[in-house]
């Protein structure tokens, strides 16, 4: 008998709490009755890597959208008002390659997106014409390196890059790269102790970094011990320079079933957006029903990608 294969799926939330009051676990569990879900995207599919700005009334969204149909991943957009009421959503940003993890940086009045592309061995940076539309890719910042969920921040007149590399034996849930740059578009420098941290439990970025109080920088990491995404911690950097890096976890931990008594196997991404922040949750499926949709995707012609718009 063929065992009953193993299928994660996600769901997007949003948070009623700034990032940093959600540092204690507690708290999360306090807002869960709160926390407004994205819509249900049908069977055998998810949303998942939430990051979003604010622009006038609207709240934008953007997530990872998944078919395991297709088993690709294209960045879709979903916009709420200002109650938290769903407006609709759109096909953002779709390319051959698997998409995901559209991390979002707001600069001069732009809005520009670094969404993961492993597939294609690039980090690159990607800009908004006409906010929130017209995508398109304006540089490449790390080239043939197969980076993962990229995060950025700029710290102190520079900028810094926190990401994972995909590899073998699961090399991108257990460690920790850094890069540097003086400007957002480069040139970009990988750091020489890469890699900087290597741990299953809390190496992998999983969100939005941010500076604390004590003007040091927390990064929000991924504890895949047990499972991929099996929780979130978070890192903090006691000393980040161009030559060393000093960085501990801190007491903290988020789980899914924190926020979803339904979906308490994971809890991945943690992302700050004003007084607001997004998670996503995972429950782990086992049931024949993945056989059958391997199976057609195998035997139907290849579907097109997504339409824009």
């Amino acid at each position: 008998m063929r065992l009953k294969p193993k299928s994660d799926f996600w769901q997007v939330g949003i948070v009623p709490a700034p990032a940093e009051a959600l540092l204690d676990a507690e708290t999360l569990a306090d807002c869960s009755s709160r926390i407004m879900w994205l819509p249900d995207p049908g069977p055998w599919r998810f949303l998942a890597d939430p990051f979003a700005v604010k622009r006038g009334d609207a709240l934008h969204v953007f997530v990872e959208a998944y078919d395991y149909h297709t088993k690709h991943g294209f960045i879709e957009r979903h916009e709420f008002g200002p109650a938290l009421e769903w407006r609709g959503k759109a096909v953002t940003l779709v390319r051959p390659f698997h998409l995901s993890y559209p991390f979002l940086i707001e600069q001069d009045g732009e809005v520009l997106m670094v969404p993961e592309s492993h597939k294609a061995g690039e980090v690159a940076l990607y800009r908004a014409r006409a906010f929130p539309d017209g995508w398109v890719r304006e540089t490449v910042l790390l080239a043939d390196i197969p980076a993962a969920e990229a995060c950025l921040i700029q710290h102190q007149g520079k900028w810094w890059m926190f990401y994972t590399v995909v590899g073998s034996g699961a090399r991108d849930q257990r460690e920790l790269h850094v890069a540097f740059a003086d400007r957002l578009t480069g040139p970009w420098k990988t750091h020489p102790q890469n890699p900087v941290l290597v741990d299953r439990s809390g190496a992998r970025p999983g969100g939005t970094p941010f500076v604390g109080a004590d003007g040091q920088i927390t990064l929000p990491v991924q504890d895949c011990s047990l499972s991929y995404g099996g929780g979130l911690r978070f890192l903090r950097f006691s000393l980040l320079t161009e030559t060393h890096v000093t960085s501990e976890h801190l007491p903290v931990q988020l789980t899914g079933d924190l926020a979803a008594a339904d979906y308490p196997d994971g809890l991945h991404t943690f992302s700050a957006c004003g007084d607001l922040t997004l998670i996503d949750v995972k429950r782990i499926d086992r049931s024949f029903g993945r056989h059958i949709v391997n199976l057609k995707r195998k035997l139907l012609p290849k579907g097109g990608l997504p339409a824009l718009g």
